[in-house]
C-alpha cells in the first residue's frame, strides 16, 4: 500500500498531545490523519487532515469513525473496546489490537495476567471496590498502594495507604491493593514492533517523580544504572511484549528492587511519556517508531545519539485559568534545551502542560540544565 502522499488514510482516537507529536510525523511523510477526540480544543486539531468531535466510550461514534479510514490506532487507552473489535473482525487493521488492549486497559486484568505469564510483578490482591477492601483490611500489610483499575491516569487513582482512614474519601470502585516495594529506581522500558516481527527496544530510561503529585518529573536515558541490570530489564520488556503480542510501541515501567530485581509496573500500549526525550536524542523518536510499525516498514535505530533528560511542565500549584509560560525566553537561550507546548489553552495544578528536553554528550551537565530548567520555567495563568 502507498502511504505517501496519497488517498491513505490513518485515524487516530484521541487528540491529545501524544496525538500532536505523532502529526509531526505523519506530516514529514505527507500521511492523510483522522482524529477523533470529545473536545474542540484538542491539541492535534490544528495538525491533522480532518477532526472530528466525539466520544471516544461511545460504540457507535467509534465504529462510524473507523469506517472512514485505512488503519486506525490510538494515543489513549479509554476507547470503546467493541467498537475495535467489530472494526477488526470486518478487516480493518487496528493496532494495538483490542485483543492486547482488553488485556492491558484494566490494571487488574493487567495484573493477573503478569501473573499467569510468570513475569515478576509486585504482589496484590484485587477486589470488587472498596467496601470489599476495606473488610480485609486487617489481612492486609500496611503499607500498601491503593489502584484504581479503570480511568487512571497521570498519578490520578494511585494512593500510597498506610493506615485505614487513608482509605476514607476514595472512589468505592473495583481497586487492587499492591505490596508496597522497596526500591532503588524507577525504570522504563519502550518496545517497538510491527505486524512482521520486527522487534527493537529503546535505552532504559530512569524515572524521577513529583512526590506529592505521583507525576514524573524527569526522565533521564540513559538510566544511570548497571549495565547487567539494564540488559535484564530490556530482556523483561521484550517478554512483556512478546506475551501481549503488541504491534505498535509498549511502554513498559519497571522498579528496580534493592537487590537488583526487575519487577514490572504496568504498561501502556501507545507513545509514553518516558520516550519524549527520543524527539531530540535518539535516531528514530518513539512517535516516528510508532508509526513505522503500525504501516508495517522497517524499523528505525532506536539508540540514542547523545545523553537527553525531558523535564515535565505542568500546571502551578495555586494557578488555574489562561495559561502563561513565564521565563520560557530565557531558557530558549540555554544550548540543548528544547521545550515542546502541548497546545492546551487552560491551565491547573499538576496538569501536563508540555515538556522540554534537554541533551548534553555529558549525562551529568545535563541532569543539571534539567533541574536549571525546571526552577526557572512556570507555568502560570
Amino acid at each position: 500500500m502507498n502511504y505517501f502522499s496519497s488517498d491513505f488514510k490513518l485515524g487516530i482516537l484521541g487528540g491529545g498531545q501524544l496525538g500532536k507529536m505523532l502529526l509531526s510525523d505523519t506530516r514529514k511523510f505527507d500521511i492523510q490523519t483522522y482524529i477523533l477526540d470529545p473536545s474542540d480544543e484538542a491539541p492535534c486539531k490544528i495538525s491533522c487532515n480532518q477532526f472530528f468531535k466525539g466520544d471516544l466510550m461511545d460504540f457507535d461514534t467509534v465504529y462510524n469513525f473507523g469506517k472512514k479510514v485505512d488503519i486506525l490506532t490510538f494515543e489513549i487507552e479509554l476507547v470503546n473496546l467493541e467498537a475495535l473489535e467489530k472494526l477488526e473482525n470486518e478487516g480493518l487493521p487496528v493496532y494495538p489490537s483490542p485483543k492486547t488492549l482488553r488485556l492491558i486497559q484494566n490494571k487488574g486484568v493487567q495484573k493477573e495476567f503478569y501473573s499467569q505469564h510468570n513475569i515478576p510483578t509486585a504482589p496484590f490482591e484485587k477486589f470488587s471496590n472498596l467496601e470489599n477492601l476495606k473488610s480485609e483490611i486487617s489481612n492486609l500489610k500496611l503499607p500498601f498502594v491503593w489502584k484504581c483499575t479503570e480511568f487512571g491516569y497521570d498519578g490520578n487513582g494511585v494512593k500510597v495507604v498506610r493506615q485505614a482512614s487513608d482509605l476514607d474519601n476514595l472512589p468505592n470502585v473495583e481497586c487492587i491493593a499492591e505490596e508496597m516495594i522497596p526500591f532503588k529506581n524507577e525504570l522504563a522500558v519502550i518496545v517497538c514492533r510491527n505486524p512482521s516481527g520486527e522487534i527493537k527496544t529503546y535505552p532504559v530510561v530512569e524515572m524521577e517523580f513529583h512526590p506529592e503529585a505521583n507525576q514524573v518529573e524527569y526522565v533521564i536515558c540513559p538510566a544511570r544504572i548497571d549495565e547487567k541490570v539494564a540488559e535484564k530489564a530490556r530482556a523483561i520488556a521484550l517478554t512483556v511484549s512478546q506475551k501481549f503480542n503488541q504491534v505498535g510501541l509498549l511502554a513498559v515501567e519497571m522498579f528496580q528492587t534493592e537487590n537488583d530485581e526487575i519487577l514490572v509496573n504496568e504498561v501502556a500500549p501507545r507513545p509514553h511519556n518516558s520516550g519524549h526525550y527520543s524527539i531530540e536524542a535518539s535516531y528514530t523518536s518513539q512517535f516516528e517508531n510508532h508509526l513505522r510499525a503500525i504501516l508495517d516498514l522497517p524499523l528505525g535505530n532506536t539508540e540514542s545519539k547523545v545523553a537527553g533528560i525531558m523535564v515535565n511542565l505542568t500546571g502551578a500549584e495555586g494557578f488555574s485559568g489562561d495559561v502563561i509560560y513565564e521565563n520560557i525566553e530565557t531558557i530558549l537561550g540555554w544550548n540543548g534545551v528544547t521545550p515542546h507546548i502541548y497546545g492546551k489553552k487552560q491551565t491547573r495544578p499538576f496538569r501536563k502542560m508540555g515538556h522540554v528536553t534537554i541533551v548534553n554528550d555529558d549525562i551529568t551537565v545535563a541532569r543539571k540544565i534539567a533541574e536549571d530548567v525546571k526552577n526557572t520555567i512556570r507555568v502560570i495563568a
